[in-house]
C-alpha cells in the first residue's frame, strides 16, 4: 500500500512484560488499517512510576532513553496501549524544556503520540474496525486518559460500532478504580476501598465482559475479582477491536453521516 502511516509502537512495561497479547491485538489492528508498524527494542519504561513518586531528577536518564528509543524510528506516528503513559510522555515535553538537547526532541516526540484508540479514531478517521463481539460489555474509564489526556469519548465510539455488541452503562464510571501506580502500594487500604467500590459497580450491571484503555487498571480490578470470586472476562479494547473481523466492513467517518464526536462528550470529567 502506497503512503502508509509509519506508525512507532510504544509498548509501555505492563504490555511488553505481563499483556503481550494486548501489544500484538494493537499491532494486528493498525495493520489490518493500513499502517505500517515499527517496534524500537531500547524502549523500556515511561518513567512515570518514578517520577510521580517525587523522584523527577532521578528519572531523567529513564526519559532520555525512552526519547531515544522511540525516536530512533522515522516514524510519521508514536502509538500506545495505556493513556497514562501517553500523557507521561507529552509531560516531557515542559520538563525538559530548558535541556538545550532533549528539549526540541521531547517537544517532538509529545506533537506526535498517542493513545491506540484516539490514534484510530481521529487520526486515521476510522469509526468501525470491522470487529464482532456478541456479549454485553461495560467499560471502565481511565482517569489519566480522561483528565489529562483528554480523551473521554474515542474508545466508547469504537466500542459502539463493534458488531453484536451492547453497551451497559458504568455506574460512577468517572471514578479511580484505586490502583494509581505506587498509590496502591503507599496506600493500600484506601486503594483496596477504591477497587471493592469499583467492582461492586461493574457487577452490578451484569455485563459479560468488562473492558478498559488501561492495562494497569484492568490488572488492578481483575486481580481483586479473582481473588474475591467475582468472575467477568476482562479486554482490553485492543482485544476488542481485533475479534473476528471482517475486513469488508472496516468504514471511514467520512463515508458515513456520523459527526467526529469531542474528545470531551462522554461524562462530565
Amino acid at each position: 500500500m502506497d503512503n502508509q502511516p509509519r506508525v512507532c509502537i510504544f509498548s509501555s512495561c505492563l504490555v511488553d512484560l505481563l499483556f503481550p497479547n494486548v501489544g500484538k491485538a494493537m499491532v494486528q489492528v493498525l495493520e489490518r488499517l493500513g499502517c505500517k508498524t515499527f517496534l524500537p527494542e531500547k524502549q523500556v519504561c515511561c518513567g512515570q512510576p518514578t517520577y510521580n513518586s517525587g523522584y523527577a531528577k532521578g528519572s531523567l536518564k529513564t526519559f532520555k532513553n525512552e526519547i531515544d528509543a522511540l525516536l530512533s524510528i522515522d516514524a510519521d506516528y508514536i502509538v500506545g496501549p495505556t493513556g497514562s503513559c501517553v500523557f507521561m510522555i507529552k509531560e516531557y515535553a515542559g520538563i525538559l524544556a530548558d535541556d538545550p538537547v532533549y528539549g526540541p526532541r521531547a517537544k517532538k516526540l509529545a506533537d506526535k503520540i498517542y493513545e491506540f484508540s484516539q490514534f484510530i479514531y481521529r487520526v486515521l478517521g476510522v469509526i468501525d474496525c470491522g470487529a464482532e463481539l456478541n456479549a454485553t460489555i461495560t467499560v471502565h474509564r481511565s482517569c489519566h486518559m480522561t483528565r489529562l489526556l483528554g480523551e473521554r469519548t474515542a474508545p466508547f465510539v469504537l466500542l459502539d460500532h463493534v458488531k453484536g455488541i451492547k453497551r451497559v452503562p458504568l455506574h460512577n464510571v468517572q471514578l479511580c478504580c484505586g490502583f494509581g501506580g505506587t498509590f496502591s502500594a503507599k496506600e493500600p487500604e484506601l486503594s483496596t476501598a477504591m477497587v471493592q467500590d469499583k467492582v461492586k459497580n461493574i457487577m452490578d450491571t451484569k455485563a459479560d465482559i468488562l473492558v478498559g484503555m488501561e492495562t494497569s487498571c484492568l490488572m488492578n480490578i481483575a486481580g481483586y475479582m479473582n481473588r474475591h470470586g467475582d468472575h467477568i472476562k476482562v479486554m482490553h479494547i485492543a482485544e476488542v477491536l481485533n475479534h473476528d473481523v471482517d475486513p469488508s466492513r472496516i468504514k471511514y467517518i467520512k463515508d458515513t453521516n456520523e459527526p467526529v464526536v469531542p474528545a470531551n462528550g462522554e461524562g462530565v470529567f
